[in-house]
């Protein structure tokens, strides 16, 4: 499959002495580690996400997921390593360049949907092909079908303080989903919503990518929510990747104490319910009688 993100021995080091780190000094990483005034957020990884599938990045708060996502957007700067996007170094763009990018390669959703609470959901969903200088009738025209899209239609003259949490964020999906860009980054856009919204919004991705078939790089802590999205997931810890395949595949072989910690749950919930589904066999009933 064709590679349309790859990361390469990416680091970041947060602290006001994480200025040109040097990342193959073992001792200096070892300092950071143990210092109160740096935090070693990714340390050293390499994967490659492949063009139009949903790859899930899970780990516990302060694992790095989120620094990771924001690194591949370049909202964060990495102390080191590449980050390749549809051929583009992005670790090397300048600031027209990164513009440039924002604009036509990625999209993101963000967990508080970032609304501008001044503006019509129409106007919301507009505004970045305002800023690209689209036309205004083409503009609007493509605002209305994202927003029929993702199921608001007649809500586009409202403002954001009248929708309810999981309209606001089908508003932040059709922002992103209007400017019709290969890649949309998704950081734990779901994880605000009561259970119920969340289960819909989910649904309300899965159909979306059915029809759009982007590349969809989602950030979540939710392992229901990874195994019901992710074609392929990604476990963190520490800033580091400690196992990476198909949901199903780390749920039956966790690779160490931390993911089967993390899967522990499903596991049991999943053993009990082909318990109580499993037929009681012949010689069961015959020893018992």
């Amino acid at each position: 499959m064709t590679a349309i993100i790859e990361v390469k021995d990416l680091w970041k080091v947060y602290g006001k002495d994480a200025v040109d780190v040097d990342v193959e000094d073992e001792d200096l990483i070892t300092e950071f580690d143990e210092s109160e005034d740096t935090v070693v957020a990714i340390r050293g990884i390499s994967f490659e996400v492949h063009r139009g599938e949903v790859f899930v990045v899970m780990g516990l708060s302060g694992s790095g997921k989120s620094t990771l996502i924001r690194s591949i957007l370049r909202l964060i700067d990495p102390s080191s390593g590449s980050i390749v996007v549809d051929g583009e170094d992005v670790t090397q763009l300048d600031r027209d360049g990164l513009v440039q990018f924002r604009r036509d390669h990625v999209a993101m959703v963000f967990q508080h949907y970032g609304l501008l609470p001044h503006r019509t959901v129409l106007q919301n969903v507009a505004f970045g092909l305002k800023l690209k200088g689209i036309p205004q009738k083409e503009r609007l025209d493509r605002a209305m079908t994202a927003i029929e899209r993702v199921g608001l239609k007649g809500w586009e003259n409202y403002y954001p303080s009248s929708l309810s949490g999981g309209m606001r964020q089908r508003v932040g999906i059709a922002r992103a989903v209007v400017m019709d860009s290969p890649i949309l980054l998704m950081d734990e856009p779901f994880s605000g919503l009561d259970p119920l919204i969340r289960r819909e919004m989910q649904d309300e991705l899965i159909r979306l990518q059915e029809e759009m078939h982007k590349t969809i790089f989602f950030v979540t802590h939710d392992l229901d929510e990874a195994m019901r999205l992710g074609d392929r997931m990604a476990v963190m810890k520490n800033g580091d990747i400690v196992q990476m395949g198909h949901p199903s595949e780390i749920l039956a072989n966790p690779a160490d104490e931390y993911v089967a910690r993390f899967v522990h749950d499903k596991r049991e919930q999943l053993r009990m319910a082909d318990a109580k589904n499993c037929p009681v066999s012949e010689e069961v009933i015959s020893d018992v009688s």
